[in-house]
């Protein structure tokens, strides 16, 4: 039997403490969505990138990270089961992303920049599949729906909190501080990510602790694409990761053509981060309700609903000539996106063999990443064709995923 160290409000101790601490290296990490670019723009970061413009350079940078990060989840997630260690490679990345996120302030050329960020990536794929493997493992079937979500949404909310805090930095600085002295508000920024990192860190170290019966695993990495069953092609966990991908395509159509959305909807930059940020609130709030809720009525279900209701929202969001059209379509799609997410990796997390749950995990969690990444360049590139193109590949997509969801993913899971 699973021993749990549950709360009062039946969550494990450990996974309240994790999110934490997660959302304290979340907000910190968001801080550079806001930084970055004004980082790069300004006079601190000189030389040449192979000629490339500064926009494209931009881009680069920021997207390496989750580039890196998704393609070494597999390996970071590996090497945690061979171990039999969670709690370890979490404190691991936290430490590299506290470094990594200082040392900032020192870089000084594009070249030391893209060596920090993929510093980061690497950190954030130890965190990642160490932190899902450690909740998986400290729930039963009954409970990981609802640990899942709750974990999630911690780590949501800081994300959402940082870009606010970081601009607010930049924009108020320098700042005078005993014994160091000046410093810019692009230092400020830098010095609080590390500092979130390294409170992450000594939250973990202190308040959480590996699963009792976890044990190394000297089996192969074992990642499936083909099903062993005769009635199904996919694997059942690469079948989730593919609903994951078509979901997260949806959060970034957005970002990337944010001067196209203010100009349809007569708008200035504030409106468009509360529609930004109305699918992250979203989120953050409904995934704890829906994980518990598939604890009780079983993932599968809600994994339909969601990819149901996301065809016609994320369409809409196309079409619409508001801002509070904008505004209800994203809050939607952040609660239908969170009944595919939070389903998902607890769904993924009863599949899970023994001794693999880091490396099979990774499958889902990387999908996420990617389709982060393959939404921003697909709205780029597909909005010349009409605003309303973007918005349409993410709802025929979503079509795509409750296919695979349907036809590949089994109704009932032993634990």
């Amino acid at each position: 039997m699973k021993k749990e160290n549950s709360s009062s409000v039946g969550v494990d101790k450990r996974v309240v403490f994790l999110g934490f601490a997660r959302m304290a290296d979340a907000m910190g990490n968001s801080f550079l969505i806001v930084v970055l670019p004004l980082y790069i723009a300004s006079d601190n970061i000189s030389g040449n990138f192979f000629g490339l413009k500064e926009s494209l350079i931009t881009g680069l940078l920021l997207g390496v990270f989750g580039l890196i990060t998704s393609f070494t989840q597999p390996f970071t997630g590996r090497l945690s089961d061979k171990a039999g260690k969670r709690k370890l490679f979490v404190l691991l990345g936290l430490i590299i992303f506290t470094f990594a996120n200082f040392a900032y302030s020192f870089a000084s050329s594009y070249w030391l920049l893209l060596l920090v960020r993929t510093a980061q990536g690497i950190a954030a794929a130890f965190t990642i599949t160490s932190s899902l493997a450690l909740v998986s493992e400290v729930s039963t079937k009954k409970t990981r729906g609802n640990n899942m979500g709750v974990y999630n949404s911690f780590r949501l909310v800081g994300f959402g909190l940082g870009p606010l805090g970081s601009g607010f930095l930049v924009e108020n600085g320098p700042y005078h501080l005993p014994v160091i002295g000046e410093i810019n508000g692009f230092v400020a920024s830098f010095g609080i990510a590390a500092a979130a990192a390294f409170l992450s860190a000594i939250l973990v170290f202190f308040f959480v602790s590996d699963p009792d019966d976890i044990e190394p695993s000297d089996r192969k990495m074992d990642i499936k694409i083909l099903s062993k069953a005769k009635d199904t092609v996919l694997d059942p966990i690469f079948a989730l990761a593919l609903a994951t991908l078509v979901m997260s395509f949806g959060f970034s159509l957005l970002a990337p053509i944010e001067t196209k959305t203010n100009e349809r909807l007569s708008q200035g930059p504030f409106m468009f981060s509360l529609e930004f940020s109305a699918l992250i609130a979203a989120l953050a709030v409904t995934q704890p309700i829906v994980g518990k809720l598939s604890d009780k009525y079983g993932r599968r279900i809600f994994i339909i609903i969601g990819l149901i209701c996301l065809m016609p929202i994320v369409l809409v969001e196309g079409l619409t000539t508001e801002p509070w059209q904008m505004i209800t379509a994203r809050g939607l799609q952040g609660i239908s996106a969170a009944m595919v997410f939070a389903p998902s990796l607890a769904l993924a997390g009863d599949l899970a063999e023994k001794g693999q749950a880091g490396s099979q995990l990774s499958v889902v969690t990387m999908a996420f990443g990617l389709g982060i990444s393959l939404g921003s360049f697909v709205s780029g590139y597909a909005v010349r064709f009409g605003y309303i193109f973007p918005f349409l590949i993410g709802s025929i997509l979503a079509g795509i995923g409750l296919l695979i969801v349907k036809s590949q993913v089994p109704k009932n899971v032993e634990e």
